[in-house]
């Protein structure tokens, strides 16, 4: 299997330590995936939850599903990402909160970890399209599941047409492996999971992003940190609007 060799660029050009501020200016503390807190609650609502259940939260950034789920949904949970940056500050408001009980924070390639256990949910923000070898990826998570458990992740995809150079531009300067709502759908049914759901979000992920435009003046950013999100959220709606960059809901289970 091959890993995951993103964490260093990802810590020096997409979430640097200035940059992980700003993001969470707009989605509020601890939070660095599109419409924060708020929908990653939404997402939470849509599962049943037990007191005690294990979860394996890929691409943990900050903590902040990961605290709510130990906190306000009584889980133990298994947290992992790639960037150093967020996986260290995370650690330290983990202990902050006392959570760390119930939360472990662990810088690592979900690609190559070994994990210490099967999982009773795995779930994701905003974290596949940095991985190319979906197929594999898929294999690891539903080995790592135990039966009956549940994937459930959010992930930027695109569209089915070919893409203009713009948008494919973009893709490469971020290094995205970006895939259609129903390929990702294929892809689950093919690496062994049952009960598929994919759903196209795109206009929840456009309406997100102009709710976070309304509310950005009161944020305490600068200007000038305000006037650089605005310009990367237009472009975001833009890209949406257009067709291109989709968003997806994923849920599935063993």
């Amino acid at each position: 299997m091959a890993s995951n060799d993103n964490g260093p660029a990802l810590d020096d050009h997409q979430y640097t330590v200035a940059g992980l501020r700003s993001y969470e200016a707009i989605y509020a503390r601890d939070f660095v995936s599109p419409g924060g807190r708020r929908t990653t609650a939404e997402i939470f609502d849509e599962l049943t939850w037990r007191p005690g259940q294990t979860v394996l939260d890929v691409g943990c950034g900050l903590g902040g599903a990961a605290f709510m789920m130990a906190s306000e949904r009584g889980s133990e949970v298994y947290a992992i990402d790639l960037s150093r940056n967020m996986v260290d500050e995370a650690a330290k408001r983990c202990h902050g909160y006392g959570l760390s009980a119930q939360v472990t924070m662990v810088h690592g390639d979900i690609l190559t970890h070994e994990l210490p256990h099967q999982f009773d949910l795995i779930h994701s923000r905003e974290v596949f399209l940095h991985i190319h070898d979906k197929a594999g990826l898929f294999r690891i998570l539903r080995d790592s599941l135990k039966p009956g458990g549940t994937l459930l992740f959010t992930d930027y995809c695109c569209g089915p047409d070919q893409p203009s150079e713009a948008f494919q531009s973009y893709v490469t300067e971020f290094g995205y492996d970006l895939r259609t709502v129903d390929e990702i759908g294929t892809l689950l049914t093919d690496a062994g999971f049952g009960g598929v759901s994919a759903m196209d979000q795109t206009q929840r992920f456009i309406d997100i992003h102009h709710r976070e435009l309304e509310e950005l003046p009161n944020t305490d950013l600068s200007q000038a940190d305000q006037d650089e999100l605005r310009v990367g959220w237009l472009s975001k709606i833009d890209r949406a609007e257009r067709g291109e960059q989709r968003w997806g809901w994923f849920q599935a289970t063993v």
